[in-house]
């Protein structure tokens, strides 16, 4: 394999350590029937790698060269395919309906079974993890490469949670894995980096409806909006709503008037956001 020149503006780091990338495969967990979306194959050493674990991997590479490079090293293999396209443009529904129509053999036309294996770059995190989970078919799993702080704020428990963890936790179950020294990469980043697997929940009847995720989400952009005021002082601001009535709320469902919006639990705001 040539050396590839990274370039800066699209956050390029390659993976280059051999046993980091054997340790995401066996997290992976992959059969001969999986079909797995990869984004940012970069240099291929992780396509390589699932492309002889899966029945199918697609690959989306932004870069026009790597793709064409990758594209042209891997030609004549049926069990993968490299796609020149940025992500968050791209119609991932439609991708989706195409792809696994072709590999996969199902009796459910609305099942559409996938997982997301990547080094995504860590500008677009949350942009990509959002646009799989919110999407018209989630994947069953991702196992995705980010920056360490991330990886620990996705996957925090109750009293260090965020929008970011809740935004993540509200769809599915993450888990941190293992994490992985800046040194495993070419040129070396500035921060260390960690596997997270997140898994989508069985349970997607709340998640579809759209009415209940809106209402999820604005409640708790509310509660987070000034990060050293108490929970009822935040939501009385930004909800317009008296004080009185957000505090009568809040202790009929047992949460402290007192308490700030990291310290509560999912289904604190789930309860939360049926209430107000």
């Amino acid at each position: 394999m040539t050396t590839t020149k990274p370039k800066k503006s699209l956050g390029q780091n390659f993976l280059r350590d051999i046993a980091v990338l054997d340790k995401i495969i066996e997290s992976a967990n992959l059969s001969v029937a999986d079909f797995v979306i990869e984004v940012g194959p970069g240099e291929g050493v992780l396509t390589e790698r699932l492309m002889k674990r899966a029945k199918k991997v697609v690959a989306i590479e932004i870069d026009k060269d790597l793709a064409l490079r990758l594209d042209s090293r891997l030609r004549g293999n049926d069990k993968v395919e490299i796609i020149n396209a940025d992500i968050l443009e791209i119609n991932l529904p439609e991708l989706i309906e195409a792809k696994t129509r072709q590999c996969l053999v199902s009796t459910d036309i609305n099942n559409y079974p996938y997982k997301v294996i990547a080094n995504i770059p860590y500008y677009i995190t949350s942009p990509i993890i959002r646009l799989f989970l919110e999407t018209k078919y989630p994947p069953t799993e991702m196992l995705l490469m980010v920056q360490k702080e991330v990886a620990e704020r996705i996957c925090a428990k109750a009293g260090k949670l965020s929008i970011l963890a809740l935004s993540v936790q509200y769809y599915a179950t993450p888990e941190l894995l293992f994490t992985v020294p800046k040194t495993a990469f070419f040129p070396v980043p500035e921060v260390d980096s960690a596997i997270i697997r997140i898994t989508r929940n069985s349970n997607q009847e709340t998640v579809n409806n759209e009415q209940e995720k809106k209402k999820f989400f604005k409640i708790v952009k509310a509660g987070f909006s000034a990060k050293r005021k108490t929970l009822v002082n935040n939501l009385s601001s930004s909800l317009q709503l008296e004080k009185a009535i957000i505090e009568e709320e809040l202790k009929q469902i047992g949460i402290s008037p007192n308490q700030r919006a990291q310290e509560l639990q999912l289904e604190d705001w789930k309860s939360l956001s049926k209430s107000l």
